[in-house]
């Protein structure tokens, strides 16, 4: 009786998180569909999963544990663009994670709030390491996707956004120039094509 009520809490969860393969982010692919937060936490866990020989220091595993579950709150919340979101909209989404994994069963309920308070927290070289990539991630889906998707504040946005993590690890350092190198060259083609 006790393992079913376990089944059950893991079944409820998992269809709670259903709604990450529908939630839109603010990227645009470049089929010029909406991105999901599902789509988009795929793609930053597999990022980590191929650069994890650049990093043997890393518990590799946490780090993909990391990526994969870190926008679970934005399956309540919805997502927020990091240049909308508010303190409150941070707070609500904190407060979204704990009620959903409040709901699991134990050891995942535990296991779960101890990674999300080291993602928090941002002590160890995994948490600064998956919420770098985290950033990475959106700059090259801006890459790809159509610039007349973006807003104005992008183009500048798309150039600086996620460096200041990116420095502290020379590997995403030198990746996050060249995909800056990218973006100015996206935005030089538009304004060719415009002339």
């Amino acid at each position: 009786m006790i393992e079913a009520m376990k089944q059950r809490e893991l079944l409820d969860f998992l269809h709670a998180l259903e709604c990450l393969k529908t939630n839109g982010r603010h990227s645009v692919t470049c089929g010029g569909v909406t991105e999901s937060v599902a789509a988009h936490s795929w793609r930053l866990s597999v990022m980590a999963l191929l650069l994890l020989p650049e990093f043997p220091e890393i518990d590799g595993d946490k780090l993909i544990r990391m990526c994969l579950i870190h926008d679970f709150g934005e399956a309540i919340t919805g997502d927020i663009p990091s240049f909308l979101k508010t303190d409150a909209n941070e707070a609500t989404e904190t407060d979204a994670i704990g009620s959903l994994i409040g709901t699991l069963p134990e050891p995942q309920r535990g296991m779960l709030r101890a990674l999300f308070a080291e993602m928090d927290a941002m002590q160890t070289k995994e948490a600064r390491l998956y919420k770098a990539l985290d950033k990475m991630e959106a700059v090259i889906q801006h890459n790809e996707s159509d610039i007349s998707t973006w807003i104005p504040l992008e183009y500048e946005l798309n150039l600086t956004y996620a460096a200041e993590n990116a420095a502290e690890f020379p590997y995403l350092k030198e990746l996050r120039t060249m995909m800056a190198e990218d973006t100015r060259q996206k935005i030089a083609k538009a304004k060719e094509e415009q002339a």
